[in-house]
């Protein structure tokens, strides 16, 4: 008897691993920003400098790293020293450790985060590859929402250093899933790709009409990869503002008291992530059925739109936070997956490593490197929320614009009618 393909258990611990080392850490960690500045006495500005520095200081590691390590390996060492980071920021009495400490949690992101599940995802699948990473992004969305209640949960009952080396030890779950469940690819478990019974079969149900992937001089050269990577950069920064200054509003909004701000920004940042998973699964459904490129202007529009929603956000009409929360959730949800996507249309299959290796680092680099720049905005605008956001919906709305400039058609199109007609049956 066939052994049951061993794949779907894999994108059950994909699910959970991804969630534990990427979503649980991210969407969480500005829930502490407030604690830090009150504790410490920093301003907003230091408290949201300590992201982009470490990036730039461990953004080597992806490429040095992860091509040369199992991706297993890499989940159970980038959460073990996530863990370690959280553990020093509940411990931190310097600005320096302040940056240490983010740049242990910087490096245990780019080991464990969306790298290694990718590989273990695309070892595991080729025909089902897309449905299965769907269901693994979902996992940082929900593991991430069930930290937005954990952490108001434990700062009420006890100090925040004490909540914060708490969900630290939670990282650590990942590591049994990683070490006993998960495997790198299906040879390790005597199986190949999508349940199919033999090499041959997997060739044959993947075999395409592929042309040769296009050089980086190509890709400088072309209008399109600017739009896509500034885009693509603008809109994501404008996202991780947001998230990375929510509660900072919610206070300048009125919701002075810690346990009242704690309580809004948990009830926002968790329909958020709830919200994304409808987006994300929106997105995906249109984008095959649609021109992916109106599919991802109007996902860029949405999260511009939604941005100026936030402001409605008061305590005595604290209701709109669910209207704030489902539009800018559902936006952020479908923005990051159709990135790969509209890149993949552009610039053909064969040519997206390559084009993503130049859009990510880029992306990665504004997402940690925005928040700070609107810190700095707030400060110079004495203090004024409305303002810096504004500018804020500038930036997502100028990101919108760029994609509206990406042609229609691109190289994905062309790849096609040429695998069309080389695959037609000849009249001679």
């Amino acid at each position: 008897m066939a052994k049951r393909f061993y794949g779907w258990w894999i994108v059950c611990a994909c699910f959970l691993t991804f969630g534990l080392s990427t979503g649980f850490p991210y969407y969480n960690i500005a829930f502490f920003f407030d604690y830090f500045r009150d504790d410490h006495s920093w301003p907003i500005q230091f408290v949201t400098l300590g992201a982009p520095i470490a990036v730039l200081l461990t953004i080597w590691a992806g490429p040095a790293i992860v091509p040369r390590v199992s991706p297993r390996l890499l989940i159970v060492i980038g959460t073990g020293l996530t863990f370690l980071a959280f553990q020093w920021f509940a411990r931190v009495s310097s600005q320096w450790e302040y940056y240490g400490a983010w740049c242990l949690y910087m490096l245990g992101y780019f080991l464990s985060g969306p790298i290694p599940h990718q590989i273990i995802i695309s070892n595991w699948f080729k025909e089902k590859r897309g449905r299965a990473m769907g269901i693994t992004y979902v996992g940082v969305a929900v593991v991430g929402s069930f930290g937005n209640k954990l952490g108001p949960y434990l700062a009420a009952r006890m100090h925040y250093t004490e909540a914060l080396s708490i969900m630290g030890f939670l990282l650590l779950l990942a590591w049994p899933l990683a070490i006993f469940v998960m495997r790198d690819k299906p040879q390790d478990k005597g199986q190949y790709p999508d349940g199919k019974d033999s090499a041959e079969a997997v060739r044959a149900a993947t075999a395409q009409i592929t042309a040769p992937p296009k050089s980086f001089g190509f890709l400088l050269r072309k209008a399109p990869f600017w739009y896509l990577l500034f885009g693509s950069a603008f809109s994501i920064g404008s996202i991780a503002a947001v998230n990375f200054h929510m509660k900072f509003v919610f206070e300048s909004q009125g919701f002075v008291e810690q346990a009242a701000r704690d309580r809004i920004w948990s009830t926002a940042s968790f329909w958020v992530l709830w919200a994304s998973i409808g987006g994300r699964l929106l997105a995906g459904f249109l984008a095959d059925k649609l021109p992916r490129k109106y599919v991802m202007l109007a996902t860029y529009l949405v999260v511009a739109a939604a941005i100026p929603s936030l402001f409605l956000v008061k305590p005595e009409q604290s209701g709109f936070v669910y209207l704030f929360a489902l539009v800018f959730g559902f936006a952020m949800g479908a923005d990051y997956m159709l990135i790969p996507l509209m890149a993949a249309d552009q610039f053909g299959l064969t040519t997206l490593a390559r084009a993503m290796s130049a859009i990510l680092p880029t992306d990665t680099i504004a997402q940690f490197w925005f928040p700070n720049f609107v810190a700095r905005l707030r400060d110079f605008l004495g203090g004024d929320y409305h303002l810096a956001m504004m500018a804020v919906f500038g930036t997502a709305f100028l990101g919108a614009m760029a994609i509206a400039l990406l042609p229609k058609h691109g190289i994905r199109d062309e790849e096609l009618q040429l695998s069309h007609a080389q695959r037609a049956p000849s009249k001679e």
